[in-house]
């Protein structure tokens, strides 16, 4: 696998744990508001990092760093995500996995053979506007895939975070409570936490980096004010509905 940035030092990609961040390339959805534009459009521009260089980090480090997380970009488009994992797990370190959970079938694999010990995933908006937030035709967009992962994570047996990026043009009240019936639903259908207890954190948009739009200035945060009430919306729904830093 061919890396493309590697964060050699994290306190917040992987909390609890002292850990990296590698960056795979590519990815299946256009957010406008996604500020790694290059990494996501054009990941051939970007650093390369080769299998071998990482590995040799990874060894040099064996006894200062307990974990890696895996963020993009998307993963899980990379056929070679299985073998790359077993190799870190291999030298003993733990896992984290950023995703989008559009490919529920590799978060599946990579859950059946325990080469992940956390996952963190996107929820990108309320389900009638998650193509939209998404940046895919809603005719090409498949909604079950999201909602598959979802229930992977809800009865699966590692920890596990639901997280949404707030914007003040895409996110408002109502699709805010949308999206915790939504995941409380799939809870009590899983029968895995009634009501749902899996952390989800909502964090703000800033307007930094490359954004996918091109324009900084088509997206804005909600006031702290806003955000607090969103938070008080979700708990009634998803109890352990968090600000991320706070």
């Amino acid at each position: 696998m061919v890396l493309h940035g590697l964060g050699k030092l994290t306190l917040l990609d992987y909390p609890g744990y002292l850990a990296c961040t590698a960056f795979t390339g590519a990815c299946n959805f256009r957010c406008p508001f996604c500020h790694n534009a290059p990494l996501v459009l054009s990941p051939s521009l970007c650093e390369h990092i080769t299998e071998e260089d990482f590995f040799n980090f990874l060894r040099s480090r064996k006894n200062r760093l307990e974990g890696v997380c895996i963020t993009g970009g998307e993963p899980t488009l990379q056929p070679d995500l299985p073998d790359f994992l077993a190799k870190i797990k291999e030298l003993g370190f733990r896992i984290k996995l950023d995703t989008n959970g559009y490919h529920p079938e590799v978060l599946a694999t990579l859950l059946e053979q325990h080469l992940l010990d956390a996952v963190a995933m996107d929820i990108k908006n309320s389900k009638d506007a998650y193509a939209m937030t998404a940046g895919i035709p809603e005719a090409e967009f498949q909604t079950e895939r999201i909602e598959e992962s979802i229930r992977l994570l809800l009865t699966s047996c590692i920890p596990h975070e639901f997280r949404t990026t707030v914007v003040k043009e895409l996110h408002n009240a109502d699709r805010m409570a949308s999206i915790g019936k939504w995941i409380s639903s799939l809870s009590k259908e899983t029968g895995a936490n009634s009501p749902c207890l899996s952390p989800y954190f909502l964090q703000e948009f800033k307007a930094s980096g490359s954004l996918i739009c091109g324009e900084t200035t088509l997206f804005s945060p909600h006031s702290a004010e806003t955000m607090n009430c969103f938070v008080s919306l979700l708990q009634t729904h998803l109890p352990n509905t968090k600000l991320r830093g706070q």
